[in-house]
């Protein structure tokens, strides 16, 4: 109602909606997102003590809060008909069965696809699919090896998809902190981004290919056809369709465009599946009752994370005498790849991505006025805020790797993608001053 139509009231009833949820559901998170919460409080006190806007501070934070709130409950109500979709599953499937020659590539890509509309969900569908196929393998050596490559193929396309998906929450929280910038401008960046992290990962497996101690497995016949990647890609067109043609149309932010019509093509993709309305409006029950209250845990932490973000930037604001940081000194080519090597460092202390950017972005000088294009700026972010998703041993990507992996998050992080980081890294950076200097 805010974003669309300009309701002023609209966003503190929000804050006000984000305020009671955090109450009752505190007491249900598990200790790590009630410390979260409790580091909120006490930089919300912080700056009821040390600023003079405090008010506007605290109105900006719970406004920031209600924000990511409102996002991820649009893009959890997109899950509920994806992941029970046997179409889906077939697509699934018939990408997890493939050829060792081709095995790599079709899960990288098909992860980032399903990334689009799954998320993490898509590792939790094709991560278990990968994890069944291998697990049908009689030798133990080839068993651990293949799921390892499945799996890393898997989480390398979904962190790629964070790079400029408009369902992602880098690039939502990117384009709302950096100025200037829009996922249209962002996205031909940040696609070009995507595709190196894809063809970086594939490269790096076909090189790197480990040896057998014994003669190779014989090669089986994937399960169905190429027939069954039609859903995905009709439900992808469809989608982003809409929301390019409606934020060239409107003119508004993609994420106020995402946040109406994913719900909407939700309840659109339950209905025709249930094929009448009774059965339609039992399963949206179950969702708004069931589904998107079990989320809870995962919501406090992430609406915690742009809040102390939020704070955190305001009370730090002071310490650079009320002015951005004066980065004059700064080589530009420096301050253009920092994102790409600070957001995953930050990873690996414990700060969120949405935690460390909406902290540190506000802080800095606005990029136009470095003279570096803010959307190629937003889409070093977005690489850095992707590369976090590969490394921190406490993202959600690399916990699920881990545990399907038959191991630590920080070995996923660590070890098995340390080489993939470090050329990643590399490439990022090359390509991004390529632009600049094209620019």
């Amino acid at each position: 109602m805010h974003e669309w139509f300009g309701v002023g009231p609209a966003a503190p009833v929000a804050a006000v909606g984000l305020l009671a949820f955090i109450v009752v559901a505190t007491p249900f998170a598990p200790f790590s997102r009630k410390a979260f919460v409790g580091i909120g409080l006490v930089l919300s006190a912080a700056a009821v003590a040390l600023l003079p806007d405090w008010p506007d501070v605290l109105e900006k934070a719970a406004t920031q809060g209600a924000f990511i709130a409102t996002f991820f409950v649009a893009l959890a109500s997109l899950r509920n008909p994806a992941s029970a979709s046997p179409a889906i599953e077939r697509c699934g499937q018939y990408l997890a069965s493939q050829p060792p020659g081709k095995r790599y590539a079709a899960l990288t890509v098909g992860g980032h696809l399903f990334a689009l509309i799954l998320n993490y969900g898509s590792i939790t569908l094709l991560g278990g699919l990968t994890e069944a196929i291998a697990g049908k393998e009689a030798n133990a050596e080839i068993r651990e090896i293949r799921n390892r490559r499945m799996l890393l193929a898997v989480q390398r396309g979904l962190c790629a998809s964070l790079c400029w998906s408009p369902l992602a929450f880098a690039t939502a929280i990117t384009t709302t902190v950096v100025a200037g910038c829009s996922w249209g401008g962002l996205a031909p960046y940040a696609l070009l981004v995507a595709a190196l992290f894809m063809v970086t990962g594939w490269a790096l497996d076909t090189i790197h290919k480990p040896k057998l101690s014994g003669p190779p497995p014989p090669r089986t016949d994937p399960i169905g056809s190429y027939r069954d990647l039609a859903p995905l890609v009709a439900l992808l067109v469809l989608l982003f369709a809409l929301v390019g043609s409606f934020e060239y149309l409107t003119g508004l932010a993609v994420t106020s465009i995402v946040t109406l019509f994913v719900p909407l093509i939700s309840v659109a993709w339950i209905a025709h599946v249930s094929g009448n309305l009774s059965e339609t409006a039992r399963r949206v029950r179950r969702l708004a009752f069931v589904e998107l209250p079990s989320y809870r845990s995962e919501l406090v932490l992430l609406v915690m994370a742009g809040v102390i973000g939020t704070l955190g930037a305001a009370l730090i604001q002071p310490l650079a005498s009320g002015r951005a940081l004066d980065l004059s000194s700064v080589p530009t080519w420096l301050v253009l790849v920092a994102p790409v090597f600070v957001v995953p460092i930050l990873g690996q202390l414990g700060m969120n991505p949405i935690l460390s950017v909406s902290m540190l972005a506000p802080l800095l000088p606005a990029p136009a006025s470095l003279g570096i294009a803010p959307n190629l700026f937003a889409a070093a972010i977005t690489a850095g805020w992707a590369l976090a998703g590969a490394t921190s041993p406490f993202t959600a990507t690399t916990l699920l790797v881990g545990r399907l992996g038959h191991t630590s998050a920080l070995t996923v992080g660590l070890v098995w993608n340390r080489a993939f980081t470090l050329w990643v890294m590399a490439g990022v950076s090359l390509l991004l001053l390529g632009f600049a200097g094209l620019g």
